[in-house]
C-alpha cells in the first residue's frame, strides 16, 4: 500500500510542469504625468508564422497567450478620442480591415466594454520572434506600442 501511495504521489508531481507550462510572461511599465501605467501579457514566439497575418477582420485578438493582457493605469488616459478613466482593464485588439486595428478596452471585474481606438501600423527593420509591448512616456504623453514579426501596432494617449 505504502509503494502505491509513493507512485502515485511522484506520478502526479510528474504531471505538475505539464500543466504550467506555457509563454512566458511579460510587463511593460512607464510613468507618465507622474502616474503608474504597467501592461502585462504573455509572450508567445512566432515560431516561423506570420500571426498578425492570419487575424481575421472582425476577431478580436487577446494580445498574446495563456491569461488576458490587462492594463493597470494610476492616471486618467485619452486614447484618441476614447477617455479611460484610471484603473484595471483587459486589452484586446481587432483587425477591423485588412491594414488597419484598434485597441479594444474592457473594465477588468466586470467586463463592461469601455471602447476602442486605432492602432496606427508599421513595418519594423528587424523582426521581432517574441511578441512584445512596450510603454514610453514624456510628461503627460505616451506611446504603446505591440511588437511582433515585421509589424508594429501602436496608438499615443496622454495622461492626466
Amino acid at each position: 500500500m505504502r509503494k502505491q501511495a509513493a507512485f502515485l504521489a511522484l506520478s502526479l508531481l510528474a504531471t505538475v510542469p505539464l500543466f504550467a507550462q506555457g509563454a512566458p510572461r511579460g510587463e511593460a511599465k512607464a510613468k507618465v504625468a507622474g502616474k503608474a501605467i504597467a501592461v502585462e501579457y504573455g509572450r508567445p514566439s512566432l515560431k516561423g508564422r506570420d500571426m498578425l497575418a492570419q487575424a481575421k477582420v472582425g476577431t478580436p485578438w487577446r494580445m498574446g497567450s495563456d491569461a488576458s493582457t490587462t492594463l493597470k493605469t494610476e492616471a486618467d488616459l485619452q486614447m484618441g478620442s476614447l477617455a479611460v478613466p484610471k484603473g484595471d482593464y483587459v486589452l484586446s485588439a481587432t483587425k477591423v480591415a485588412e491594414d488597419k486595428w484598434e485597441i479594444n478596452l474592457t473594465k477588468a471585474g466586470d467586463n463592461a466594454a469601455l471602447g476602442s481606438a486605432p492602432l496606427v501600423a508599421e513595418k519594423l527593420g528587424d523582426p521581432v520572434e517574441t511578441f512584445t509591448i512596450e510603454l514610453s512616456g514624456q510628461g503627460n504623453a505616451g506611446e504603446l506600442k505591440l511588437k511582433w514579426g515585421t509589424t508594429a501596432l501602436k496608438t499615443g494617449f496622454t495622461a492626466k
